[in-house]
């Protein structure tokens, strides 16, 4: 493999390290949009199939309001390395809730056609018990 100079066309396809660096800025841009209740940001921020399913911003915010509610304040949030093949990627989050329960959070994410990473799902584990969104 040659040397890589700055002259040379940029690559098309981010390589790993680019694709878990955005990976985790995408959970960390929803958490932040569940903090302050900005419906809009979190709902764009999940993929075509999760938006179908739950229909609305309003929707969305509401069911995690309601079932999640440790995403919307948190009291610690721990990042962990993601992992990637380049098309799917899994990012598992340590957080503390205000009553200082631990939880683990595995986020699903898809790269989509236009090579924006969305979210698909995330399942949340509390004390070895599993909840699946």
């Amino acid at each position: 493999m040659g040397a890589v100079y700055a002259s040379d066309p940029p690559q098309a396809t981010p390589s790993r390290a680019q694709a878990s660096q955005v990976v985790q800025q995408v959970v960390q841009q929803q958490l932040k949009a569940l903090a302050t209740q900005d419906a809009l940001q979190a709902f764009a921020l999940a993929d075509n199939d999760m938006r179908t399913q739950f229909g609305t911003a309003d929707a969305f915010l509401a069911t995690v309001r309601e079932q999640y509610p440790m995403l919307m304040h948190p009291a610690s949030v721990l990042f962990l390395k993601p992992e990637t093949d380049g098309t799917i990627a899994l990012q598992k989050v340590r957080m503390s809730d205000e009553d200082g329960a631990a939880w683990t959070l595995t986020y699903l994410l898809n790269r989509q056609h236009d090579n924006q990473w969305r979210i698909s799902g995330c399942v949340v584990t509390p004390e070895g018990r599993q909840i699946v969104t």
